[in-house]
């Protein structure tokens, strides 16, 4: 049953599936062009290393959109046909949702291996000047578990009904619409700030998404 749904999930996520390995592939790459010389002054290291993080900024950003849009695609046809091809199956909603979030899950490891490949790509084709190093399996790990914590995130949020997507977006806008009038009136403090501290930093759940994303650093 798990080859039948990998492969229905495959046919409606591949363009997804392609393009963002595509992209996992780029960034590395790219991201190390600019280090085409041994001896580097000291400036010009320093010049190297916040290329490099500039583009870190896409790692996070791409591999929580995958995540999503994944998510999404998991779900979508159930929700179109009312769950009725999920209820006729013989075998339990926990079962089907498992095998649901495993294939999901399955389709993501391509933009990782991307990802991967790129990074060993890009620091074998860069001259890597003394006192930096590569560290593309590191890059690539923290990449894959970003994309798992987003993706179980949103699978969880997207195997509801659309009645619930409802309430945890009314929920979301009351949060913010309660921090908006009490920063206009003055009153209380900026909890949105502090859930978001919460959520960020160690031991938050989203705290694989900060700090810095090096493909080559110290």
């Amino acid at each position: 049953m798990f080859r039948m749904i990998l492969y229905t999930q495959w046919k409606w996520s591949r363009l997804l599936v392609v393009a963002g390995t595509l992209a996992a592939f780029a960034i590395p790459v790219l991201s190390v062009r600019s280090a085409g010389e041994y001896n580097l002054q000291h400036w010009e290291a320093v010049a190297l290393l916040n290329s490099i993080e500039s583009w870190g900024v896409l790692y996070p950003i791409l591999a929580g959109a995958l995540a999503v849009l994944m998510a999404m695609t998991a779900w979508a046809p159930d929700h179109r046909g009312r769950h009725v091809y999920a209820l006729s199956l013989p075998v339990p909603r926990w079962y089907y949702a498992l095998l649901r979030f495993c294939a999901g899950a399955t389709m993501l490891a391509a933009p990782v291996l991307a990802v991967w490949i790129g990074g060993l790509v890009g620091t074998a084709t860069s001259m890597i000047p003394p006192g930096l190093h590569a560290y593309p399996h590191v890059l690539a790990l923290r990449f894959a578990l970003a994309a798992l914590v987003a993706y179980g995130v949103f699978f969880a949020i997207s195997a509801g009904t659309t009645r619930i997507a409802g309430y945890i977006l009314a929920v979301i806008a009351t949060i913010v619409i309660a921090q908006m009038f009490l920063s206009a009136t003055h009153i209380g403090g900026d909890f949105i700030g502090a859930l978001f501290d919460r959520l960020l930093t160690w031991p938050g759940p989203l705290e694989i998404f900060t700090g810095r994303w090096m493909l080559i650093d110290v």
